[in-house]
Order: structure tokens, then sequence, then C-alpha cells
């Protein structure tokens, strides 16, 4: 909240710029995000109050609430998803356009000069919204790189503790099992917690996977045409793809499927060590209380 709270500003710069981004959206665009914002926000809602009344009224223990940071940052990612989706179906349009001309009996020179110029001035307004998402995803990475990186370690350290507290049991030894009277407020706090991991995995990879598409789709632009000038510009456009990598990351780490792998991965392993922590304790309980007996 403290870092929320200071970085404010660059996230109302942030946001206004998104709203210039997107503005040039089709209405079709606007739909689909509508849509699946407010199916998040309402589903979102719902699993954190019934998460909420499970744990209060069992477990009545604090908890952080990250939910409106992801909000802010599902509806950011969504939105430069649907920017890179847009730009790489204008620019499958215009090869379909270079195909179908070049099939049509109109091999008129004026008609090409016209095509071409028309094509040139489609492919630098395009290269110009591409550096401005690009940069807006830059912005992105350096307004919540702090937020995303408290929320990534804070969950994985709750789904830690949650699976350890409520599963692992020793009796002459560790074995697990669920208290039945505490599985809703298990499966509640672990699945907003895995809810919030995987839609922020999801968006960033999806928006990184759009964003490395366009540069296929320039390449088979380029194939097919050839006009030296579109040519020309085309591999600027594509130069420009390849040096703005367009990855969300926190503090150098990428978030993308990779990164829930690994917290799966953390996970397993720090259970495994508290479980050895478990069991080296009452290995040392049973010492003292064998050494105890035999000294009386």
């Amino acid at each position: 909240m403290i870092i929320t709270h200071i970085v404010s500003g660059p996230r109302m710069r942030l946001l206004q710029t998104i709203t210039k981004v997107t503005s040039k959206l089709p209405s079709e665009s606007y739909q689909k995000m509508s849509k699946f914002i407010h199916v998040k926000d309402i589903l979102g809602i719902i699993l954190r109050v019934v998460q909420l009344y499970t744990n209060f009224s069992k477990t009545p223990e604090f908890d952080v609430n990250c939910w409106s940071v992801l909000i802010v940052m599902a509806t950011t990612h969504v939105a430069l998803l649907a920017c890179f989706k847009r730009i790489n179906e204008n620019l499958a349009h215009m090869q379909r356009f270079m195909v179908n001309d070049i099939k049509s009996c109109v091999p008129s020179l004026i008609h090409n000069k016209h095509r071409n110029r028309f094509l040139m001035i489609k492919l630098k307004i395009l290269k110009k919204q591409h550096l401005t998402v690009s940069n807006t995803v830059q912005m992105l990475n350096m307004n919540f790189s702090l937020q995303i990186t408290a929320i990534i370690v804070m969950t994985y350290v709750t789904i830690t503790f949650e699976l350890y507290f409520y599963i692992v049991r020793w009796q002459d030894g560790v074995f697990f099992n669920v208290d039945t009277q505490y599985l809703d407020v298990l499966i509640t706090s672990t699945g907003y917690n895995i809810l919030k991991i995987i839609l922020l995995v999801w968006v960033c990879e999806a928006s990184k996977n759009q964003a490395q598409e366009i540069g296929t789709t320039i390449h088979d632009l380029f194939n097919s045409t050839n006009d030296k000038q579109i040519k020309n510009e085309l591999q600027l456009f594509s130069l420009q793809v390849l040096h703005r990598k367009n990855i969300f990351s926190v503090k150098a780490v990428n978030v993308d499927a990779k990164l829930l792998t690994a917290i799966v991965g953390n996970i397993t392993m720090y259970l495994l060590i508290l479980i050895q922590f478990l069991n080296m304790s009452h290995s040392c309980d049973r010492k003292t209380a064998l050494s105890v007996t035999q000294s009386n």
C-alpha cells in the first residue's frame, strides 16, 4: 500500500498513456476487453468475499488484499494485448491485400504507385503505434515492478505455509491429512492465491506472444512484396521489433510460464524443507525425553 501511494503519480500517467494508446482500437476490441474485465472482477470479488468469510469465521488473522493492484495490472495488460493484436491484424491485412493485388488483372503502373504509397503510409503509422505501445510496456514494468514482486513473493510464501499448516501432520512420523473443519479455508485461500498468479502470468504471456508474432507477420509481409521502399521500411520495422522485446519483467525476472513453473518448484522445495525441520525437531524431542528417562 505504501509503494502504491508513492507511485500514484506515475501510475496515473501510465493510465493516461494507456487511454491514448487504446483510443484507436475498434469497438469490437473494446467489447472483448470489457467482457473479460467484468467477468474477472465479478469472479474475483465473489472469491474474495468467500475467502474473507471463511478466514475470519474460523481463522481470524490479518490478510493483505492485493486484488486492487492486480485489477489495474490485468486491465493494462489486456489493453496492451489488444493493441499488439490490432497491429498484427493490420499487418496481416496488408499481406492479404498485396497477394490479392498481385493476382488481380490490374497491372497498371499508376495503380502500383498509389498502392505502394498507401502501404508506406500505413507501415509508418503501424511502426509508430508499435513504438508507442512498446514504450508503454516499459512504463508498466517500471511502475509496477515492486508491487508485482511483493505479490509474487507473498503469494508463494502464503501458499507454502498454508499447505504446511493445513496438510502436514505428525503422529510418530510425518503424514499428510486435511482437517475437514478447515478444508473450505484451505480451498478458498489457496484457490484465491493461485488465481492471482495464473491471471498475472496469463496476461503477460499472451501479450508477449502477441508482440513476438508481429515479427513473424513482418517477415511474411516482406516476402510478399517486391517494392524496395516497402522492403526497407519493413526491415526498419523488423529491427524495431527485435530491439523492443516487450517482455513483462520484475527485477530481472520475466513474468511468464517459466515463472509459474519456478513458483511451483519453490513451493515444493520449501515444503520439503519445512517437513525436514519438523522431523528434526521431533527427533530432538525424543532424544531429550530419552536422556531424561535414563538419568531418572
